[in-house]
Order: structure tokens, then C-alpha cells, then sequence
């Protein structure tokens, strides 16, 4: 597994923020039942706006029949080092909600709350020991089709969830690149009072 590098925190708070990362490199071990209902079952707790719960989860294991068709799903960039991952999953968000008089409305926050729940499911994968990396690079017109996701739902990111692995089973240029990041400063990123 890929050492943490010099990740340290501003401000105090619990390891498992700045712990989990993103790696690339998998074993391709099979993913038990136990663990993979735990790690939908963190993400089905996330917080949403009114509790509706926007979020979708479909997902292929590897060496499964619809593995091929979810795998065939990424760009050529992320099949290099997804073919190793236990799981590919691809979430979904509501883009209506049922208002408070009963009416159906555009939701504007269903994004939003599948993120927060995206972050459940990776926080609770890294808790057990598996990596996980969300995947922006995939054809959503493709899976809307081959999923079969009705247009009320919004596709939002794949994800491949998986053992990691040591960073020497990837091509080269992927090895130097598959390294814990570090992030903005907090006084980058907070504002009080007004944005500027």
C-alpha cells in the first residue's frame, strides 16, 4: 500500500479525513457481501435536503456478467487502472423532489446530496480497509442507455471501490501520480462575512 506522505492537518480533527485518499492501484480480490453492504449502508445515512435521499448506487463486480459493460463505460485513461477494481459503481441523482404541497419540483440540491453521501461510501470503505476513487471520466450518454437510468435522474460520477494495492502494479507514469494529495489552506477556502 502507498505510504501516506507529509498530510498534516491545520486544525485538529479525526485521522480518517486526511487518511483516506484516492489510490489507483487494486489486488482485483473480490469484495466480500459483508463488506460492500457496509459501505452502501454508510452511504444510505448521509444527510439530503427534506430527506429525499437523491442518491442511486448501480453497481457490476469484477468478473461479473455486466462487468464488461460497466468497465466499457470509462475513458481510455481510467480502464488502465480500474481493470483491478473489485466493484465499478455509478451514481445517480433525483433531479425533482415532491414539494410540501404534494407538487413535484426541480430539486436543486440533488448533487449536493449525493456528494455527501458519495462521502459516506468512501469514508466507510477506507474505515474497512478498501480505497476508493470517484471517476469523472466515463460516458454518461452511454450509461444512461446501458443501465438502463430513467431521464429524471442525473448521472454524477462512477466510483471503483477496491484492495489497494502497492503503486508498483501500475504503468509508470500512473506510479508517480498515485500518490496521497495534499489540499488547499484553510484560509484559501474560508470566508467570513463576504466571498471576497
Amino acid at each position: 500500500m502507498t505510504q501516506l506522505l507529509d498530510r498534516r492537518p491545520e486544525h485538529e480533527i479525526h485521522p480518517l479525513f486526511f487518511q483516506r485518499w484516492s489510490p489507483r492501484a487494486y489486488t482485483g480480490e473480490a469484495i466480500p457481501d459483508q463488506v460492500l453492504n457496509s459501505i452502501f449502508e454508510a452511504a444510505r445515512w448521509a444527510p439530503s435536503s427534506s430527506n429525499e435521499q437523491p442518491w442511486r448506487f448501480i453497481f457490476a463486480r469484477r468478473g461479473s456478467v455486466a462487468w464488461p459493460i460497466f468497465f466499457g463505460l470509462l475513458n481510455d485513461g481510467n480502464r488502465r487502472w480500474a481493470e483491478k477494481a473489485s466493484v465499478l459503481v455509478v451514481l445517480v441523482s433525483k433531479r425533482s423532489k415532491v414539494g410540501r404541497d404534494g407538487v413535484t419540483v426541480p430539486s436543486k440540491s440533488h448533487s449536493f446530496d449525493t456528494g455527501a453521501a458519495w462521502q459516506n461510501l468512501a469514508l466507510q470503505a477506507h474505515l474497512l480497509g478498501w480505497g476508493t476513487r470517484a471517476i469523472g471520466g466515463y460516458d454518461r450518454d452511454k450509461a444512461r442507455v446501458a443501465l438502463g437510468v430513467p431521464e429524471e435522474f442525473a448521472l454524477e460520477a462512477a466510483v471503483a471501490i477496491g484492495k489497494p494495492a502497492s503503486k508498483s502494479t501500475l504503468p509508470p507514469d500512473l506510479q508517480e501520480r498515485d500518490v496521497p494529495t495534499g489540499r488547499l489552506s484553510t484560509k484559501d477556502l474560508v470566508r467570513e462575512g463576504a466571498f471576497s
